[in-house]
């Protein structure tokens, strides 16, 4: 519904949204720079969403934003409450059950889409793309991300989300045809920054 580029910048506000949780449930305290940071942070991703335009493969960018917007606010939660948890268990055990509920949650919601797959139409390259997307970008990259959560907690763990948007909006560009517009540079240097002051106590 949107295009890469706004996903992978939007996915940014996380580690700022993940700051404003943590301090709204007491577990870290706000600070100036944390409160540049998140008015940044939104500053951006509403530039995103109110300049984006419904172009090439995008067919509703502002719909597909607010998603986006929705899917970060869930995993700043994620990160916040998750890391009790890691403190008291194995990480395979929290993400199996994770997955184990998350599945049970999907299923309810996207059952006919996925009866309505014609799976004999799948050739070798298809199932190999799809086993990359199941075990490469979901499982080992929740995987990796709890391991850090435990080790350098739920802050700085979602900081290196920052790189995402770089190694995105190359393939964006080099493979989807998308386009570097100035309204996309200015929010990604907007949130790039909130990120940086939310952090910067680190």
């Amino acid at each position: 519904m949107t295009f890469s580029i706004h996903a992978s910048l939007l996915v940014l506000v996380t580690p700022i949204l993940i700051t404003l949780f943590a301090a709204l449930l007491g577990k870290e305290q706000m600070t100036f720079f944390s409160l540049a940071g998140l008015g940044l942070g939104i500053g951006g991703a509403m530039l995103l969403i109110l300049k984006g335009e419904n172009k090439g493969l995008a067919g509703n960018v502002f719909w597909g934003d607010i998603f986006i917007i929705i899917n970060a606010i869930s995993y700043a939660f994620y990160f916040v409450l998750v890391k009790p948890l890691m403190q008291k268990y194995n990480p395979v055990q929290v993400l199996r059950w994770i997955f184990t509920i998350g599945t049970l949650f999907i299923a309810l919601f996207g059952w006919k889409e996925f009866s309505a797959i014609n799976w004999p139409q799948f050739s070798a390259f298809d199932f190999s793309v799809l086993l990359y997307i199941v075990l490469g970008a979901t499982f080992f990259a929740y995987l990796f991300t709890i391991y850090g959560i435990s080790k350098l907690g739920a802050s700085i763990t979602g900081a290196y989300i920052y790189t995402q948007p770089v190694f995105a909006s190359v393939m964006a560009v080099l493979f989807l045809g998308e386009y570097l517009a100035w309204y996309k540079i200015g929010a990604a240097i907007l949130i790039m920054t909130g990120v940086y002051l939310v952090n910067r106590k680190k």
